[in-house]
């Protein structure tokens, strides 16, 4: 019974972080509030960062045919220089650079960030509030510039924010698509690059998680637990995905807002 109590934390987990990932109000934030709540302590980021691959799968299977076109656009332009593909092939120049600020900081400050937002859900409480608030000064912004818009000092600039969402509670696509959307971008490029800007992102955690994962020592007990995890996280994260596109398209992120400043004033409360 004790294994079948363990096997439904980890799943719920697993269908929690995937739920949350793709709207703006901070898996890793909830992630931590979840893990407190249901008094299960995961040490390290593995777990985190196992379950962001699962939503990675989910980005990859819903713009896979902007993925695609985008790589053989770029192809074009380097053997070619076909001008109509020039904008495909600086997509993934500014997708680069602005994947360069999360990484570098990542690496360097992964631990001290972890440790110091798991010891206490009263910062979450602050960042969830700071993250409603970006979303309600942008909630009626409409921008005009697309792919063949941006510039290096947009990359730079969303990468940054990037860089901000690796504290709990700072929502990565709340703060990417802020920062989009307030350089004036139009609602569904800022959406599309903020969410191709998590597949290198995912991609470097993913290889993290499984070297962490395979040299733990408690791997044989944590492998189902962790499996369904991974599992839930790809199905909720592909309709979660799904909806927020929806919700994008209708204008209504001060949804959003309002939910981030309940739930961080509830926290701060608590």
């Amino acid at each position: 019974m004790d294994q079948l109590y363990l096997l439904l934390k980890y799943l719920f987990l697993g269908v929690f972080q995937g739920f949350t990932e793709p709207i703006p109000i901070s898996s890793s934030g909830h992630l931590v509030l979840a893990q407190h709540f249901l008094g299960l302590k995961i040490s390290g980021m593995s777990f985190e960062l196992l379950v962001n691959a699962g939503s990675l799968i989910a980005v990859l299977l819903i713009y896979r045919t902007d993925l695609k076109r985008i790589a053989v656009n770029a192809v074009n332009f380097l053997t070619s220089g076909k001008e109509s593909a020039k904008s495909d092939f600086y997509f993934i120049i500014y997708l680069l650079v602005a994947t360069i600020p999360a990484g570098v900081l990542g690496i360097l400050l992964e631990d001290e960030i972890s440790h110091y937002f798991k010891e206490g859900i009263k910062l979450i409480g602050v960042t969830l509030l700071i993250t409603g608030t970006a979303l309600w000064l942008i909630r009626n912004l409409r921008g005009r510039k697309n792919d063949a818009q941006m510039t290096f000092k947009d990359a730079i600039i969303i990468g940054l924010a990037q860089a901000v969402a690796l504290v709990p509670g700072i929502s990565r696509s709340g703060a990417t698509i802020v920062a989009a959307m307030g350089l004036g971008l139009k609602q569904e490029t800022a959406l599309r690059f903020s969410f191709m800007l998590f597949i290198p992102v995912s991609l470097g955690g993913m290889l993290l998680s499984f070297s962490e994962i395979l040299q733990d020592p408690n791997l044989s007990l944590l492998l189902m637990p962790y499996a369904l995890a991974f599992i839930g996280s790809i199905i909720a994260s592909y309709f979660s995905l799904k909806w927020f596109m929806d919700i994008m398209a209708s204008g209504n992120l001060k949804y959003f807002a309002y939910y981030c400043f309940i739930v961080g004033t509830l926290v701060l409360l608590s």
